[in-house]
C-alpha cells in the first residue's frame, strides 16, 4: 500500500494526540524528495514532493495544493489563515476530522508552522509579515527532516514554484436568473529563470476546464 494512504482516517477509539505521535514517528520513516499527492487537474501542472515549499497568491490555490493529501489519508493544516472556507475546503475533499487550524498564531507564528510542520503532511502558512531568508532556511530544514510540504501565500525566499491566478470567470445561466455554476480561473506557474506554464482549471475540484462554454461572467481573481 503506498505509504501517502498511511493514515485512512480518525479512530474514535484513541485519541488525536496519539494519532498524531504516530503520525511523528511515520514521517521520521518517509524520505524528502518523495511526491505528495496532489488533485488530478494540477498533477502535471505542479507535482509536489516532500521537503519542499510553494509559494501561492490566493486561498483557492493554497486549497487547491492541500486537497490531494488529505484526500489520500494525510493530515493538513492551516496556520494564520483567519479566513479559512470549511465548506470550500470540504467541498474540495479536504477532510476536516484530520485538519488542524490555527487561525492567529500572532508573534509566534514560527515556532507555531514549525511545529504543525513536525506532525502534518501540508501545512498552508499566511505569515503575519515579511519572511527572509533565515527565517525561510528554518522552516526548509525541518521541511527535509519531516518530509512535510509547506504552502505559503506571497513572497517566500525559497520556493520550489510559485502559483498564481492571471485571471478568473464566472459561468452561468445563459439567460434569467440563477446561480453561477464554475469557477474557471488561469493558473500561471513560475520556477526559477524557467518559462512559466499556464493552464484553464475548473472549480469545483479543480480539473482542467472547457474553454468551449460560452456566457462566462468575468470577476477579479
Amino acid at each position: 500500500m503506498s505509504s501517502a494512504r498511511s493514515i485512512a482516517a480518525l479512530d474514535p477509539r484513541r485519541s488525536v494526540v496519539e494519532q498524531l505521535r504516530e503520525r511523528v514517528a511515520a514521517m521520521e520513516r518517509k524520505p524528502a524528495g518523495e511526491p505528495v499527492p496532489t488533485l488530478p487537474g494540477l498533477a502535471d501542472l505542479v507535482p509536489m514532493y516532500a521537503g519542499a515549499t510553494y509559494a501561492v497568491d490566493s486561498a483557492s490555490l493554497a486549497l487547491a495544493l492541500a486537497a490531494g493529501a488529505s484526500r489520500a489519508g494525510e493530515w493538513v493544516g492551516f496556520a494564520g489563515c483567519a479566513d479559512f472556507g470549511a465548506e470550500a475546503a470540504a467541498e474540495l475533499g479536504i477532510e476536516l476530522a484530520r485538519t488542524v487550524l490555527v487561525p492567529d498564531p500572532g508573534e509566534h507564528w514560527l515556532e507555531v508552522t514549525a511545529a504543525l510542520v513536525d506532525v502534518l503532511r501540508v501545512v498552508v502558512l499566511r505569515a503575519p509579515a515579511a519572511v527572509d531568508e533565515r527565517t525561510a532556511g528554518i522552516l526548509d530544514s525541518r521541511l527535509r527532516t519531516r518530509s512535510s510540504v509547506l504552502v505559503v501565500h506571497g513572497d517566500w525566499p525559497r520556493a520550489e514554484a510559485r502559483l498564481s491566478l492571471e485571471e478568473s470567470v464566472w459561468t452561468g445561466p445563459s439567460s434569467g436568473a440563477g446561480q453561477l455554476e464554475e469557477r474557471r480561473a488561469r493558473v500561471v506557474v513560475r520556477r526559477g529563470a524557467r518559462p512559466p506554464q499556464r493552464a484553464d482549471l475548473a472549480w469545483p475540484g479543480v480539473r482542467r476546464a472547457d474553454t468551449s462554454t460560452q456566457d462566462q461572467r468575468r470577476v477579479s481573481g
